[in-house]
């Protein structure tokens, strides 16, 4: 196991490879949140740096979490080539389509129906592990194109936010996600 307080251009890489991610956040209370991401939502700035893109679905407890502690973990596996894991731990802001910094950071992102956050991740710890126990998988497509985009695209954006006031006002725990500012 490897430590160190920043990304460098080997795990940069590695970054960049992978199809999947996955968000780990929590409250001081409450449930434990582990969520996998995917499509083409995420974005390196710098080596302390990361944001990514959050799509609209059933639930929205990674902005409740980071709205009450801002800690975030994101983990990324090699399920092909070599093994490794790869965790990057820090401390997270999130932004909504109503914020000032929205646009310039949905630029670095296509646009995709349903993007309901971005969330910024300064990182504090990065830390690699061998990844033995991980499966070799073989990835054949991205659902996000086929299922996830075009169903919030046929929604529109009224349709979005009637969907986000039904499904991600609260987190499960009955935390608020900001998500709708009026809410």
């Amino acid at each position: 196991m490897a430590t160190g307080h920043k990304l460098n251009r080997t795990l940069r890489g590695f970054i960049e490879r992978q199809p999947v991610f996955f968000v780990a956040t929590a409250d001081q209370t409450g449930r434990v949140n582990v969520s996998p991401k995917g499509m083409d939502t995420l974005r390196i700035e710098d080596d302390n740096r990361i944001v990514w893109l959050n799509l609209s679905g059933s639930g929205n407890e990674t902005a409740a979490h980071v709205q009450a502690t801002g800690r975030m973990t994101l983990m990324f596996c090699a399920f092909e080539g070599n093994p490794m894991i790869l965790r990057v731990y820090g401390q997270a802001k999130t932004y909504h389509p109503r914020d000032d910094e929205w646009s310039s950071l949905a630029s670095e992102f296509p646009k995709l129906a349903g993007s309901r956050q971005i969330f910024e991740l300064d990182i504090d710890l990065v830390q690699t592990s061998c990844g033995t126990g991980v499966p070799v998988l073989e990835f054949r497509k991205s659902r996000g194109e086929v299922d996830l985009e075009p169903y919030y695209a046929e929604l529109g954006s009224d349709g979005v936010r009637e969907f986000w006031q039904r499904k991600n006002v609260e987190t499960i725990d009955g935390r608020p996600t900001g998500i709708l500012k009026d809410l």
